[in-house]
């Protein structure tokens, strides 16, 4: 889960002007109550529940992967070398989320089954192989990955499958809910900052360099 926070949002640091944390914080508040609206009707839509969250988590990797892909040339460094396999991946899976969550609602439910334990270990392996508070965060979302999973195996074993992919699938929406957490926290921060005043423009063919103070050639 925490990997997947990464994929579907950037940090407010990077919206430097007013201007753009303006544009940016109401789509970062619809998308994150939109994924707060879809966990709470999957859990309540017995039959569609599991094709619901596949397909909605498909459909935000799709486009977060294509974003990345596309954006890939515009930064430097490191992490413009990284974003462009991280939104090949994201992209591939977003697509293949859709097919799954077209073509079989027992599929969507297996892809849960087996996912949802497999996510949030691979999470808290992500975690703990940080420092400080992301890897006592880790720790936490370690037991927490072990409970569920026993859960889901105990349950399958003792009463049956599907009862075990209704498990998954509310596991799964919960996730997606605590996904939408740092959307709605972004977008607070950023409609803060919207709320600040522009920056006075610099003057054409004035760069700060002290013109008066004989820069610019004077």
């Amino acid at each position: 889960m925490a990997n997947a926070t990464g994929i579907l949002s950037a940090t407010t640091a990077g919206m430097a002007t007013p201007a753009v944390a303006r544009r940016t914080w109401p789509r970062w508040a619809a998308l994150g109550v939109a994924l707060i609206a879809i966990a709470v009707l999957a859990v309540a839509w017995d039959a569609a529940g599991a094709r619901l969250l596949v397909g909605a988590l498909g459909v935000v990797l799709a486009v977060r992967g294509l974003s990345l892909v596309r954006g890939a040339g515009v930064g430097e460094g490191e992490l413009a070398g990284r974003a462009r396999p991280m939104g090949a991946v994201a992209l591939a899976a977003g697509i293949a989320g859709l097919v799954v969550a077209l073509s079989s609602a027992a599929l969507s439910a297996t892809v849960l089954l087996v996912g949802v334990p497999l996510a949030l270990l691979g999470a808290s392996a992500g975690l703990l192989a940080r420092g400080g508070t992301a890897r006592r965060g880790g720790q936490a979302l370690l037991v927490w990955s072990l409970l569920v999973t026993a859960l889901l195996v105990v349950t399958g074993l003792a009463q049956d499958w599907n009862r075990a992919a209704d498990l998954a699938t509310v596991v799964a929406a919960l996730g997606v809910a605590v996904l939408a957490l740092p959307l709605l926290i972004g977008a607070a921060n950023l409609r803060t900052l919207g709320a600040q005043p522009d920056p006075a423009p610099v003057r054409s063919g004035c760069g700060g360099c002290a013109c008066g103070a004989g820069g610019c050639g004077s």
